[in-house]
């Protein structure tokens, strides 16, 4: 039982820490605006995660390797999206007053719209409750164990890429450098988004 939650735990953290899109935006959002300011994207990010992964134990993942151009559409619509955030992250201005914040911070629904679009979020639980549930004698509780892990790996690597952007927050804030690094991470996303498809 131990070696099965540790092993979930670090198949967990590989899959849904990885740089990606989300944990990248996160990153992103970290930076330009600081933690405080991007516990409500985080949070969003996590609610799409939660339901991600609700859609994949619940079939989702079936059904996307039953109709393929489902997968493909709902790729297509997250990449869209995707390419929003790094824009908004992109364009974001070096010199952000309350205002202009309001306006260009990513909030909580454009998280939970970039993770409940993510079909690599979807891929990351289909794997993770086909080959890593932990072995209970209710395969239910199994399941809900599993979701737990799961969630709490999820809190914590997400959290660890908005600390990390937040900690290089002086880069972003810099006149000099502040464009061509949001630029960077923009494209970063892009980069991501685009890796996903292949």
């Amino acid at each position: 039982m131990t070696e099965a939650i540790i092993t979930l735990t670090i198949a967990s953290a590989m899959l849904l820490g990885s740089p990606g899109p989300a944990t990248l935006s996160l990153a992103a959002v970290g930076a330009t605006f600081g933690v405080s300011k991007g516990l409500s994207y985080l949070a969003g990010i996590l609610l799409g995660l939660a339901c991600a992964m609700a859609g994949a134990v619940f079939g989702v993942a079936a059904v996307f390797v039953q109709w393929p151009q489902a997968k493909w559409i709902v790729q297509i619509c997250g990449a869209a999206y995707l390419l929003y955030i790094a824009f908004r992250i992109a364009a974001a201005p070096v010199l952000v007053d309350a205002s202009t914040e309001r306006h260009r911070m990513p909030r909580f629904r454009d998280g939970f719209i970039l993770n409940l679009l993510n079909p690599k979020a979807y891929a990351a639980f289909f794997v993770l409750f086909s080959q890593f549930i932990v072995p209970l004698d209710d395969a239910a509780n199994g399941y809900v164990a599993t979701a737990l892990i799961v969630s709490a790996v999820g809190i914590v690597v997400d959290s660890i890429w908005l600390a990390i952007g937040s900690a290089i927050r002086a880069v972003f804030s810099h006149p000099r450098y502040a464009r061509p690094t949001r630029v960077l991470f923009g494209l970063s996303i892009v980069a991501a988004t685009l890796w996903s498809f292949l």
